[in-house]
């Protein structure tokens, strides 16, 4: 029986850039953090008063926990708002002092007083406090995304969301990563969702053949669509939980796509610690997802976009250095970052 041909539309990258329509859907909660810390803290009036305050004084003053807090503080100086200073000290900007002090006549209050009691304004005010994600989309079932992605309606639902993304960015990942991949043979997608990245890798690299991890319900997902494909025999579609479970070893290349960000800094050194024990020396790791500028000043679209994952999941943007921190500690030789398209890079590390 001949084999499926391979979806020629994993090879036909689009003429336009999606990257505007992805930041409308990836900033919607960012004005919801903005009106928290505006009209239930009302930091940037407290800022004023306490210039040159450094983050522990401010973890201190509003019972923050760090992670919500990075990505606060971050948010606002993408955007303009404050500035951070030689030892970690803050203080508003121009823009931030005139339009978000109390008193000022160009205070922008009552601008966001809509927000104030939205769900979204809420949760986020719980997620500062407690370093805990929100419920999905404010709804009342009392799940986050990590729960809700154990259901079979959720699951279906959200992987598609992930998919139909995922096809520009898969290629332009592929399309980076074609002097790093030439003499790999064998791969795993680790978290592989719907399997798109790692299947835009195959098609990209038809000496490739891998494996993609997922756990149920999502795993069935992911078996169907690489089918979709045409690529069954060649990506094999393996069921386990990517923190409890031993992984396929027989591998030279791991793909993190859109996997560290759900989670936080303990979590992320654990994935990359397996990444460790599964690759062979000169194994090649992949990380691809939206980074964060090493100085926390930007990206804006990607500021916005953490501040989107701090509230559903466990985690939030990192950049290339936090990153390449934990990876040298545990024994790579990491790699430059490089944009790949629509406020997307990667970066690679070598194992010793």
């Amino acid at each position: 029986m001949n084999e499926p041909s391979i979806n020629p539309w994993l090879t036909q990258p689009p003429q336009s850039d999606p990257a505007q329509l992805l930041r409308f859907r990836d900033r919607q909660n960012a004005a919801e953090l903005v009106a928290a810390a505006l009209l239930h803290l009302d930091f940037f009036s407290w800022l004023n008063e306490n210039p040159k305050s450094d983050t522990q004084q401010i973890q201190a003053v509003y019972d923050f926990q760090p992670r919500p807090l990075d990505v606060m503080l971050t948010l606002f100086r993408a955007s303009g708002l404050i500035r951070t200073l030689h030892g970690d000290r803050h203080e508003l900007t121009d823009l931030g002092a005139e339009t978000l002090v109390k008193g000022s006549p160009w205070y922008l209050g009552p601008y966001y007083e809509p927000l104030r009691h939205t769900q979204c304004t809420t949760d986020y005010l719980k997620v500062l406090n407690t370093g805990k994600p929100a419920n999905w989309r404010s709804e009342q079932d009392g799940k986050d995304w990590h729960e809700s992605m154990l259901t079979d309606e959720f699951a279906k639902s959200f992987t598609a969301l992930m998919n139909c993304r995922g096809l520009a960015l898969g290629q332009a990942l592929a399309s980076v990563l074609r002097v790093n991949m030439a003499n790999r043979k064998r791969f795993l997608d680790v978290g592989a969702g719907s399997g798109i990245y790692g299947s835009a890798l195959a098609a990209a690299f038809p000496h490739l053949t891998g494996y993609a991890l997922e756990q149920p319900p999502v795993d069935a997902i992911t078996r169907q669509e690489i089918a979709n494909h045409g690529l069954s025999g060649r990506i094999e579609t393996v069921t386990a939980d990517m923190f409890k479970d031993p992984w396929p070893d027989d591998v030279d290349t791991i793909l993190l796509s859109n996997v560290l960000h759900d989670w936080d800094f303990p979590e992320v050194r654990r994935i990359i610690e397996k990444c460790s024990e599964t690759l062979p020396q000169d194994g090649l790791l992949v990380i691809h997802e939206a980074f964060i500028d090493n100085d926390k000043t930007g990206p804006l679209p990607v500021a916005e976009y953490s501040a989107l994952l701090m509230s559903i999941t466990q985690g939030k943007c990192y950049t290339p250095a936090e990153y390449g921190s934990i990876l040298e500690e545990i024994g790579f030789s990491v790699g430059p970052y490089l944009d790949t398209t629509a406020d997307r890079g990667m970066m690679t590390a070598i194992k010793k």
